[in-house]
């Protein structure tokens, strides 16, 4: 009786367990596409914003990957745009030749000077551009699309 009861109570921890990692896993599942460690050869993105006078805006930004994750910087006209995008928190985003229509572009301060020294290492001109005004430096990370809700409908 003991053995019974021990091999049920091993049996549902490891099923426990089981679906535990699965559900982990599946948080941390990526949008397809989405690999910050491939755009890394990339030289540019697109982001586009939406103002609300002039609609939609698409705007090429250089962009930097650090320890797997991806950064810009913006000017004064990007981020002029990102104040007044009126899809916020989100952006479209073009890298790779994949777009991307639900990316979240967050303020990252307290990466500014590894972002404009990866910057500088990865881009000739950045010893030109790195003396403009950069108001914002920003991670970009994808969202996907909420799953459909379940259909109650009953199938004959």
């Amino acid at each position: 009786m003991k053995t019974r009861s021990f091999v049920n109570v091993a049996v549902c921890s490891a099923a426990i367990w089981i679906a535990l990692a699965v559900g982990v896993h599946a948080a941390d599942t990526p949008v397809p596409g989405w690999d910050p460690n491939a755009f890394r050869t990339e030289s540019t993105l697109e982001i586009m914003t939406t103002g609300p006078d002039e609609g939609e805006h698409w705007g090429k930004l250089w962009l930097v990957v650090i320890d797997g994750k991806l950064y810009v910087r913006l000017g004064d006209r990007s981020y002029a745009r990102i104040q007044k995008n009126t899809t916020a928190p989100y952006l479209k985003v073009k890298v790779a030749g994949q777009e991307f229509d639900k990316v979240r572009l967050e303020e990252t301060p307290d990466m500014k000077d590894k972002v404009a020294a990866a910057m500088a290492d990865k881009y000739f001109m950045d010893i030109l551009i790195r003396h403009e005004s950069h108001p914002m430096t920003a991670r970009l990370t994808v969202e996907s699309a909420p799953a459909p809700a379940p259909s109650h409908a009953k199938v004959n």
